[in-house]
């Protein structure tokens, strides 16, 4: 596993990060199993060299926390200067609907649930899981600000944000990281976010990087999704813009068999690539799927076969919009 230096922080990270939305329902109901499961993925994850840990409070609002907090109590202990755990707050559920809130009061609450879920005294990088039209950012960027000095935090970042809502952000407070959808498929942030990171020193870990499965290889045209998983409501994984990638997909398969890896490995070592890129999170629920994807944290892509990617990906249909996850 390679490791790099977060933006102008002084945190040393595993070029891949191991992701726990999985873990929060939002992919299908969780059984007492694959939560065992996912703790042995988190432990097989200290194993392979990965040591930056991504959740959030909205992932089952408290279950990924406490599954990856569990996973990882025997080894805090001896090993916490060196784990990085990230978390994001700024959601919260009011009936049936879930809101974003990042006013001052709910993301004190957020930090504090979360550093119970993990059972940690301090979170390395707290995170706004998506901007708050209801709250000023001056408001947000202060009550983080204030809970760093108080040693709660270490670190400050956004998810999902544009370019003017960081610099909006950044009036009041550095902003230390970025977290925003990238992958193959989906290449928004190359045109204004990416450059306004890499000018300002901010640390990029980007989510979604094999585009939610589709680049894990395993889907087919006759793939289905349950009820109870987000991509059963998604257009990307139905339809003409299904089959159409999914060709894409197999031209990439057969030139990741040529470079004798998997095409999720291509697909995040093409991720890690992009100089403005830090950290790819890359999400599994076994220990074996991780033990799949996790080299891609150490292959250096040829510009041959950067090339002949970018021609593959001439045929796909961009996966857009403000939300492809539906939130």
């Amino acid at each position: 596993m390679e490791y790099t230096q977060f933006g102008r922080t002084s945190l040393r990270v595993s070029k891949i990060s191991y992701g726990t939305w999985q873990f929060g329902g939002d992919w299908g109901h969780i059984e007492s199993a694959q939560w065992d499961a996912g703790k042995a993925t988190v432990q097989k994850a200290l194993e392979l060299g990965i040591n930056f840990f991504d959740t959030a409070q909205a992932y089952g609002f408290g279950l990924a926390e406490r599954m990856l907090g569990e996973a990882l109590h025997p080894y805090v202990k001896s090993l916490r200067e060196d784990i990085v755990l990230a978390t994001k707050g700024g959601l919260r559920m009011e009936g049936e609907n879930l809101l974003r809130d990042a006013s001052a009061r709910w993301l004190r609450q957020g930090v504090e649930q979360s550093l119970r879920n993990l059972g940690v005294d301090y979170i390395d990088l707290y995170q706004v899981h998506w901007p708050d039209p209801n709250t000023p950012i001056e408001e947000t960027a202060s009550a983080l600000d204030q809970l760093v000095q108080e040693g709660k935090i270490r670190y400050v970042g956004v998810s999902n944000y544009n370019v003017e809502q960081m610099k909006a952000f950044e009036k009041t407070r550095k902003l230390d990281a970025l977290q925003p959808p990238y992958s193959l498929f989906r290449r928004d942030i190359e045109r204004e976010i990416l450059p306004y990171t890499q000018q300002h020193g901010i640390g990029v870990l980007v989510y979604g990087p094999l585009a939610h499965g589709l680049l894990a290889g395993a889907f087919t045209p006759q793939t289905t999704f349950t009820a109870d998983d987000w991509r059963s409501k998604s257009e990307i994984f139905h339809g003409e813009i299904f089959q159409r990638n999914l060709a894409v997909v197999e031209q990439l398969k057969h030139l990741a068999e040529r470079e004798g890896m998997s095409v999720a490995q291509l697909a995040i070592a093409w991720v890690l690539a992009q100089p403005a890129i830090d950290v790819a999170i890359v999400g599994a629920r076994t220990p074996a799927q991780l033990e799949q994807t996790a080299p891609a944290g150490e292959i250096h892509l040829s510009q041959a076969t950067l090339h002949e990617i970018e021609r593959i990906m001439r045929e796909a249909v961009p996966i857009g919009g403000p939300a492809p996850e539906g939130m």
